[in-house]
């Protein structure tokens, strides 16, 4: 196997996933859950424009290798991969990403991947947020990124004038026999929209 260091996947990984150079937290820790929000107010704003900056620079190849299954294929690549494309609005990445959010083969990823979709902001973003929620709120051993998701639903709903997440939300819906019926969805989608104008910031800052 390659040295590491030498190894163009690697440098991609620290460059874009890690990306640590003056902050001893990784990215993708800081990216984790929106962790983020909780920077001291000078810290967030660097770590905005720096996030904002890389989005705007990094390649479509360095995304894809970054998302790519295998060895270079962990939750921390894919979840920066999925913000950095959600900061800047690749709508090419699309399809790549909703398949990769139904498959939910790696955890916290899906975090990401319903950041950079509801942050498209379009009807079919709406479709494949909806596909996720029928797939996996019936699963109550599979506590994956329902909350995110179902927080993206109700914001593209209130963006886009539609209504689609009420029926998840009805007395008898999915979302009161899940496992994450305990969660206020209006907190969710409350989290969606902080990150949401945290993201735009970012692209401000670098604009």
């Amino acid at each position: 196997m390659a040295d590491p260091v030498d190894d163009p996947a690697a440098e991609v990984v620290e460059r874009y996933a890690v990306a640590a150079p003056e902050h001893e937290t990784a990215r993708y820790l800081d990216l984790l859950h929106g962790n983020f929000v909780n920077l001291a107010g000078w810290e967030r704003t660097r770590f905005l424009r720096s996030l904002g900056h890389d989005a705007q620079q990094v390649t479509d190849a360095d995304l894809e290798r970054m998302l790519q299954r295998g060895e270079f294929s962990g939750w921390r690549e894919r979840l920066a991969a999925a913000w950095l494309i959600g900061l800047d609005r690749r709508t090419r990445f699309r399809e790549v990403l909703a398949d990769l959010l139904l498959e939910s083969d790696l955890v916290y990823a899906g975090q990401g991947y319903s950041f950079a979709i509801t942050r498209f902001g379009q009807p079919e973003d709406a479709d494949i947020l909806i596909a996720y929620l029928e797939r996996y709120l019936p699963q109550r051993d599979c506590h994956y990124d329902q909350d995110w998701v179902l927080g993206g639903l109700l914001h593209l709903d209130e963006t886009l004038g539609t209504d689609h997440a009420q029926g998840f939300l009805t007395p008898d819906g999915l979302w009161s026999g899940s496992s994450f019926s305990r969660q206020d969805p209006a907190d969710c989608r409350l989290r969606i929209a902080e990150l949401l104008r945290f993201a735009d910031q970012a692209m401000e800052a670098d604009a």
